[in-house]
């Protein structure tokens, strides 16, 4: 599947997202420090080659009630999500009789700063896998188990409780890997691609118009270094390859599936652009 634009529009048809006059909403001066204790990184020097001089995370443009609840881990409503990846990585199950933990142990140790590398090449696919790829690959190969579908409730929680043991850590992936600089290659493409009937691409609304507001809200540089992230509006936990999805079927054009290596390469340049940020999952968004 390609992501081919469809009916192509003049550029004004942004004018439909993000109204007709040019509104700012510059990111905040305030530091994200979880539970009044571990600060995060929410804006670093861009990497070589990044098309802004500095990394913004998302926290910074959120409303004051969202940042504060991301703030307070007892009042983040993604803990819930934690407390029951939690479990999960302790369940025996499939064929094998084994956990998570039967070959990991104890999380907090052996999946300490392991999310914030990912993706990472995997040889044996020939591919990047993200931290959704690798669980389902252990889970059918060690444990026996069958993977699970795409954004099935117990693999969010199990991503977000592996990711959140990197809280703090600074986000970068390691693009010597295998194959990886080539993939990274196809997701820039991705990521500049303007498709659907709204002829807009990632750089339309995250790079040209960042800041500006849309509906009421407003746009972020589109860092991922919070993902799975919880958003107000679904009340839920939210996935990036999801994400992904939602964001394409807004500009009217068809979904590529969850995982596929259009998303994959995507996964990998996004990632990339948020280098240095420090891994917050579990954000809150609006």
């Amino acid at each position: 599947m390609k992501l081919k634009s469809i009916l192509p529009v003049a550029l004004g048809a942004l004018a439909i997202g993000f109204g007709a006059s040019d509104l700012r909403a510059e990111p905040v001066d305030d530091k994200l420090i979880i539970d009044g204790e571990k600060e995060m990184i929410t804006r670093t020097k861009a990497p070589e080659g990044h098309p802004f001089d500095e990394v913004l995370s998302g926290w910074l443009f959120r409303t004051p009630e969202t940042r504060a609840m991301e703030a307070d881990s007892f009042q983040n409503p993604a803990m819930l999500y934690v407390e029951r990846g939690a479990e999960i990585w302790n369940t025996v199950d499939g064929a094998a009789g084994k956990s998570c933990a039967s070959c990991h142990g104890d999380a907090a140790e052996s999946m300490k700063n392991v999310g914030a590398h990912y993706p990472k090449w995997n040889a044996a696919a020939g591919k990047p896998y993200n931290i959704e790829l690798q669980v389902n690959d252990c889970r059918a190969k060690n444990m026996q188990a069958e993977p699970y579908k795409f954004d099935h409730a117990d693999q969010k929680a199990l991503v977000t409780f592996i990711k959140h043991q990197s809280l703090g850590t600074p986000m970068g992936i390691d693009l010597s890997q295998g194959e990886m600089k080539s993939w990274w290659e196809k997701g820039k493409d991705l990521y500049y691609t303007r498709t659907g009937q709204l002829n807009l691409a990632c750089a339309s609304c995250h790079e040209a118009n960042a800041g500006k507001y849309i509906r009421a809200d407003h746009l972020s540089q589109g860092n991922v270094n919070g993902f799975p992230t919880y958003r107000l509006k679904q009340a839920n936990m939210v996935s990036l390859h999801n994400r992904f999805r939602g964001c394409i079927r807004d500009t009217r054009a068809e979904q590529p599936k969850a995982f596929s290596d259009e998303l994959m390469a995507l996964e990998v340049y996004v990632t990339w652009r948020g280098t240095g940020l420090s891994i917050e999952t579990p954000a809150v968004r609006q």
